[in-house]
């Protein structure tokens, strides 16, 4: 072994190692039951950062754990390239707009500047050493996955779960389309809080505090709590709309907010939701003022045509000119934004596609039970979010980068004509219906609008079933218990791994795609990992422009393992935060490996199995404390802990092996005269056990070095050509004696150790004598262990329970 761990050169060479074995690939031949992972598609929206690199690289390390204790892997990779995300990246790359040029201009722009991305991102995956079968690569663009998205949307029309209907939707008027309620995001804006006069019929002044005087022409009823005792008597009575002179109903409602403001609220619409909660219940007028741009409709009297922040202006100073406005008060409030670029909705009516998901609210909480939720009080998240739904999920966006609504509109009757299937995946705008409307008209009109992404990407698990395809991943001729107990092997899959602020986007969405499709929850076990923040409380992310640090710069400079150890450091869940400076323990961690397996294997060239040897006590603590680890590792990783595990295994090799075991037999190993040829021979077989144990607890979190070590020792040694072909050990039963002795061993070694550098001497210093009190049982573990003991102690004497043991 070189003097230096050389990453750059061995990670390539390990990469292209596995790659000619292929040991990568699922195999639908085999009988070992299937680990499948449904992997979050990354949103081709610019470059990844260091924090996708943290949560990808914790599903990984799941894969290669499973696949070491003996899964068949079912291990997909996908980009999730179409939709607004794609849309702004290549309008900002290209300095144009999408509006600007034709939609079959643009998409042929979008496709270049997505297969350019998507080929850095798997390069960066691949640098890492990620264990992904490419061969099940998927877009959620490409054909397969727009005929199993149409295919997604018929089968819930069908169902009666996908409806269209012309109504309030929420609105992005920077991006100009509908979106849904998981889009939206709460920030603090600073804003005026103006306060202005209305007056009844009847001549009386009522004071009404609003943030949107821009809405006063949309203005149609005011609202008084029934039991504020201050306007009471207001209520049944009628007001005139300042500067717009028309006549409105004053109402009571319980949902007013008495101590907001003057505690009499004015219902526009829309100005927020609770506008369109009390135009629906108490069936007010709808009078337009934003229009889909974000400009005044230009119908408005004083302001229309005016963007809005104009409008909003205009109509204060028109108030103040008017002895109409009696206070503007500087305040900090919450709005609801768009999360794709932070524009403050708004609520325009429109005709737009939706899910039900409000009727169903009990389905998808009842499956939140019968999902593993790793760590668990993610499973709450969840919870909330599904029992605070509002709105039906809106999936069409008028955008144009997107699969297609396989839909036309009759054009005498109106009603929705859909795709057959032999016509999957279909354009609308480019193809027309195989068959007439039942009202007997041949003449249909196109669907513009195209799937909100997430339409897509919730049947990721479908996608990688091929659901519905006439191809299939396994045949069916296959009969193994796993595959018998279900439909399809590959559904539900096994774990779902992904970022816990997509849980009311992705995880819902795929849990609602999955029950309306299938009957059936679409994975048994759901990973949620953390983020990575710059500094407390914000996350990385391109749109902060914080994340200076790019992946391949860390990788180049510090070795993708080390980026790997770093990234199974935190308990699941939980954020981390990041610097370079945080890769200094991972980096120590890979030059002690590599100097440890140096040394081991520099003692191991003569080493054979047929050799006589003796096994010391030890020796056997060693081998024993390797199988304590690796069930302590399992432990966890089953509940995918990974930080935990790898602590576990941490304490095994810096604590146990390396500053305890390698100490005690070092003398062993280059003595073998003074202490016994087989005696050396067990030190070696417990060197060679004990290594080739940590290399594959360390496989699944490092890759790249304990592949590289594997090579270069073991592999002539055992049967497989790869590290990590081999298996994790089955381990039934521990020997407790050689755990009890290594313990009581390790505290008597540490007792000299701290007693000669208190007394400031070296600690190959020889003293007089060690006395150790060892429990009864075990006390014959250390008379065999004399050599050893008073070797590393450097003691003259060593006494054991009284009683002396010499040489």
């Amino acid at each position: 072994m070189k003097k230096h761990y050389e990453h750059q050169e061995i990670e390539a060479q390990m990469q292209a190692l596995w790659k000619e074995l292929n040991i990568y690939k699922f195999d639908p031949d085999s009988k070992a039951p299937i680990y499948s992972i449904d992997t979050p598609p990354p949103t081709v929206s610019g470059s990844l950062h260091i924090g996708h690199i943290f949560s990808y690289a914790q599903g990984e390390m799941i894969a290669r754990y499973k696949r070491m204790r003996g899964y068949n892997i079912f291990y997909p990779f996908g980009f999730d390239d179409n939709g607004l995300p794609t849309e702004r990246l290549v309008e900002r790359e290209s300095q144009i707009l999408a509006k600007d040029l034709t939609r079959s201009e643009f998409t042929l722009k979008c496709i270049d500047t997505t297969q350019k991305y998507e080929s850095e991102f798997k390069a960066l995956w691949q640098s890492l050493g990620f264990s992904v079968d490419w061969t099940l690569q998927y877009e959620t663009i490409n054909p397969t996955s727009q005929r199993i998205s149409q295919r997604s949307f018929i089968d819930l029309y069908e169902k009666g779960k996908a409806y269209h209907k012309d109504s309030p939707v929420l609105w992005c008027t920077e991006c100009q389309t509908s979106i849904a309620q998981a889009e939206l995001e709460s920030t603090e804006k600073s804003t005026l809080f103006n306060t202005i006069i209305f007056k009844t019929t009847e001549g009386e002044a009522l004071e009404i505090a609003t943030t949107r005087p821009e809405l006063l022409y949309a203005t149609t009823a005011l609202f008084i709590h029934p039991d504020d005792r201050r306007h009471a008597k207001h209520i049944g009575k009628t007001a005139i709309v300042p500067l717009y002179n028309y006549e409105i109903p004053i109402i009571a409602d319980e949902t007013v907010q008495i101590e907001k403001g003057s505690g009499i609220v004015m219902c526009a619409t829309f100005g927020d939701i609770t506008d369109l909660e009390w135009y629906e219940k108490y069936d007010l007028p709808y009078r337009k003022v934003i229009m889909n741009d974000g400009t005044i409709s230009p119908e408005t009297p004083f302001i229309g045509g005016l963007p809005l922040k104009r409008g909003r202006q205009l109509i204060i100073t028109l108030l103040k000119e008017n002895g109409l406005l009696t206070n503007s008060d500087n305040i900090k409030h919450h709005v609801s934004v768009h999360e794709r670029c932070g524009t403050p909705i708004e609520i325009i009516p429109s005709k737009q596609w939706y899910i039900d998901i409000l009727t169903e609210k009990d389905r998808f909480l009842k499956a939140a039970d019968q999902i593993n939720w790793y760590p668990a009080h993610m499973k709450k998240r969840y919870l909330n979010w599904v029992e605070n739904l509002k709105w039906d999920w809106c999936i069409s966006r008028q955008r144009y980068f997107g699969v297609p609504f396989p839909v036309w509109y009759c054009e005498a009757c109106g009603e929705p004509k859909l795709a057959d299937e032999s016509q999957l995946p279909v354009n609308p705008l480019e193809s027309n219906p195989i068959s007439p409307c039942t009202c007997g008209c041949n003449t249909f009109i196109p669907e513009t609008a195209v799937l909100d992404t997430w339409a897509t990407s919730s049947v990721t698990p479908q996608i990688n079933a091929l659901w519905g395809e006439k191809s299939k991943r396994i045949r069916p001729d296959q009969t193994s218990a796993e595959l018998t107990l279900q439909r399809d092997p590959l559904m539900p899959m096994s774990m779902r791994t992904q970022a816990h602020e997509i849980i009311r986007t992705w995880a819902f969405y795929t849990i609602v795609k999955s029950l309306y499709h299938t009957g059936e929850i679409p994975w048994k076990d759901i990973m949620i990992c953390g983020f990575v923040l710059a500094k407390k409380g914000e996350k990385i992310s391109k749109s902060k422009n914080n994340a200076t640090l790019s992946p391949q710069a860390l990788i180049q400079t510090h070795s993708a393992d080390v980026i790997r150890y770093w990234a199974a450091t935190a308990k699941l869940g939980t954020d981390t935060f990041f610097s370079e400076d945080e890769l200094g323990s991972a980096k120590r961690f890979i030059n002690k490996l590599w100097n440890a397996s140096k040394f081991s294997i520099s003692h191991l060239g003569d080493f054979s199995l047929e050799n006589e040897m003796k096994l010391l006590p030890v020796d056997k603590w060693i081998i024993e404390r390797c199988k304590e680890t690796m069930l302590l590792a399992q432990k966890h990783l089953d509940q995918y802990e990974l930080g935990l595990a790898r602590h576990e295994i941490d304490l095994l090799f810096w604590r146990d092996f390396c500053d305890y075991y390698l100490e005690i037999v070092k003398e062993r190993l280059y003595k073998p005269e003074k202490h016994g040829v087989p005696e050396r021979a067990g030190a070696q077989y417990a060197l060679y056990i004990s290594l080739l144990m940590m290399l594959k607890l360390y496989a699944i979190f490092t890759p790249h070095i304990t592949e590289y070590i594997y090579q270069i020792f073991y592999k002539d040694r055992e049967q497989f050509e790869a590290l990590h072909q081999m298996k994790w050990c089955e381990i039934t039963l521990l020997k407790d004696k050689y755990l009890i002795f290594g313990d009581t061993l390790k505290t008597a070694i540490a007792e000299v150790r701290r007693y000669k550098s208190e007394n400031a001497l070296s600690m190959k210093s020889e003293i007089d004598e060690v006395i150790i009190g060892s429990p009864s049982e075990i006390q014959d573990l250390f008379f065999e262990s004399k050599m050893d003991i008073i070797a590393c102690c450097n003691t003259k004497r060593l006494i054991v329970n009284s009683r002396p043991i010499t040489l």
